[in-house]
């Protein structure tokens, strides 16, 4: 029998169809047929992650420890509240965790807002982490040379240019800027000279490779069409005046920036290929973005989650060009046919069974929605078995991300929440920002299914903020997933992982071409004898308005961190590699073409 959520979608899909079809339409052409790379190996119902109780207990004491102070985190957000309720106000910002000064370790940047009709700028902030003296200590580095052109929204973080240092690219209501790292702890705006701006309200925005050149190419996110001057008055139920919902302007289109690779006078330059590459076909309001190989035939895809319209999946044909296939694959809208409001989101094998699920936050009232990858591409709303639902049903999540907190070897789930629109107890109360709202720690419990596990994260972390961006990455260098928090007219929090302290674990970092650079893209699968593989992907993307350390951990248990461990890398541009002799307790470099090479065929 047909779950509810396969046969809803059933249903739709095959009533658009037949729509289309009677309109005159043809359906969907056949995808033109790739060298791809050989499915992961599915994992059968026994080889699953086991249930909870077979789960490592949880260690004592908090899984997250609130540091900002003592490591000297002091930004604090500036949303320039006017009091006409502008809708960037309440929206921003993200950040990223990269390694801007190239050290080793993660640096931290962070978005910054201000006023939107005037006066002065505060600007955004640059940390660089001094781990390399014995502990976690952020230092303000000023802003690196970057003079914020827009009203911060967002970052990506990429070395567009193939010259080894991560770039930025910072979103805003208003100019995008393309930020290139010249290697020396500053940056510079060639926005201009590389043909990367874009006017418009733009939020998410990340780099891929979509047709493996080995250049990365740029997708940027744009939400809403609304201006200063097209601005509207919007009320609570009480009369209030209050921020909109997105219902009351239109959606703008995305853009779509590829790479042309190093001109003749030196430079690295886009060119829009929005319409050639097909992705005006459809738009909605652009909140949040990964790219990932949904289908298993080894190009990246792209799925963009847009706020309260149907979200796109669009699937890359690999010869330029994509199809937006999400009402066919099931994750246009949820089981029930509705779009939602999704914000966060991201790419990840929750359930072991190597292919990559997706889960987006949303607004309150809605869930969080968790789709199930089937290993073709095609997805389930499996929401209401996965045990997100009733505990999501009050949080409006912004970042959310799926990470192994607890080093189980189980993905937990992140989702960091904050109101858009005024909450009522906290006006009764008096709350001149009445939009705070506790963060939440789903804890996984194998096979899909989660709990609700906030009460063991620490106090800090629960205590209610206006939370946006959800950061992810090691910063202390313990193998542990550290996060930091950007909070809209408030202060970034730091939380250090105390949950993975004393666990077994082995890190990477894969790297390609000369100079080395991050291999964005890359899938590895940690590979155990008798048990099925383990994969992540080395993506920067994800969650919400922020970009994240590239670095690969895989929680260990006692026997493999003591035995011989090997691992499986598809690299970007389709080829694969088997690497052995990897070192537990630390990163493992490595470079494309350092391991034992797999033939690939078209026909697998």
């Amino acid at each position: 029998m047909l779950s509810s959520g396969i046969a809803s979608r059933t249903r739709l899909g095959a009533a658009v169809l037949l729509l289309a079809l009677a309109c005159g339409g043809e359906a969907p052409e056949e995808r033109a047929a790739v060298p791809s790379a050989p499915p992961p190996p599915a994992a059968t119902a026994e080889d699953r992650p086991a249930p909870e109780s077979a789960l490592a207990p949880l260690p004592d004491g908090d899984l997250f420890a609130e540091v900002s102070a003592v490591a000297g985190l002091d930004f604090v957000h500036r949303n320039g509240m006017s009091g006409r309720f502008y809708m960037p106000e309440n929206m921003g910002a993200g950040g990223a965790l990269v390694d801007w000064d190239g050290d080793g370790d993660l640096d931290l940047y962070l978005v910054q807002g201000g006023p939107l009709a005037g006066g002065v700028q505060p600007g955004d902030r640059l940390y660089r982490n001094r781990l390399e003296e014995g502990e976690l200590r952020l230092e303000v580095a000023g802003d690196g040379g970057v003079v914020a052109r827009g009203y911060g929204m967002g970052v990506a973080s990429g070395d567009y240019d193939n010259d080894g240092d991560v770039d930025l690219y910072r979103t805003a209501f208003g100019p995008n800027q393309l930020l290139a790292n010249r290697g020396d702890g500053t940056f510079e705006d060639v926005t201009a000279a590389a043909g990367a701006g874009d006017e418009r309200w733009s939020v998410p925005a990340l780099f891929f490779d979509y047709d493996r050149d080995g250049w990365l190419d740029l997708f940027v996110g744009n939400y809403l069409d609304f201006t200063i001057a097209r601005h509207r008055p919007c009320t609570t139920a009480a009369g209030a005046p209050d921020y909109c919902d997105p219902e009351v302007y239109g959606a703008v289109p995305d853009r779509l920036l590829r790479n042309r690779g190093r001109g003749a006078d030196g430079t690295v330059a886009f060119e829009d290929v929005t319409a050639a590459a097909g992705l005006d076909a459809a738009y909605g309001k652009a909140l949040g973005a990964v790219a990932f190989d949904a289908d298993g035939d080894g190009w990246l895809d792209l799925y963009v989650a847009n706020d309260g319209t149907p979200n796109q999946l669009w699937r890359n044909r690999g010869d330029g060009t994509f199809e937006d296939e999400a009402l066919f694959a099931g994750c246009a809208v949820n089981g029930d046919g509705l779009s939602e409001a999704s914000m966060g989101v991201d790419a990840a094998d929750m359930d072991g069974d190597g292919d990559f699920d997706l889960v987006m936050s949303h607004f309150a009232g809605e869930t969080h929605t968790l789709y199930e990858n089937d290993g073709s591409g095609l997805f389930d709303d499996v929401t209401a078995r996965s045990g997100l639902a009733a505990s999501s049903l009050a949080a409006n999540g912004f970042g959310a991300g799926w990470r192994d907190v607890d080093a189980d070897g189980v993905l937990d789930l992140v989702v960091v929440n904050g109101a858009v629109r005024a909450l009522e107890a906290l006006v009764m109360a008096g709350d001149p920002y009445p939009y705070a709202q506790a963060d939440q720690f789903f804890r996984g419990l194998g096979g899909g299914r989660y709990a609700d596990a906030s009460d063991r994260v620490g106090a800090a972390f629960v205590a209610p903020a206006v939370s946006r961006g959800a950061l992810f990455g090691d910063l202390d260098g313990d193998g542990g997933v550290d996060l930091v928090v950007t909070v809209n007219h408030g202060p970034a929090r730091l939380f250090v992982n105390r949950a993975a302290r004393g666990r077994p674990w082995v890190g990477l970092r894969l790297l390609l071409g000369t100079p080395p650079r991050d291999a964005l893209g890359a899938r590895a699968a940690l590979l155990r004898p008798g048990r099925p593989p383990r994969w992540q992907r080395l993506a920067t993307d994800g969650s919400y308005a922020s970009a994240h350390d590239p670095r690969i951990v895989f929680a260990l248990d006692r026997d493999a961190a003591d035995g011989e461990l090997a691992l499986r890398v598809l690299w970007p541009d389709g080829s694969a590699e088997r690497f052995t002799g990897l070192v537990a307790g630390r990163y493992n470099v490595l470079h494309q073409g350092g391991g034992e090479g797999e033939l690939i065929s078209s026909s697998q």
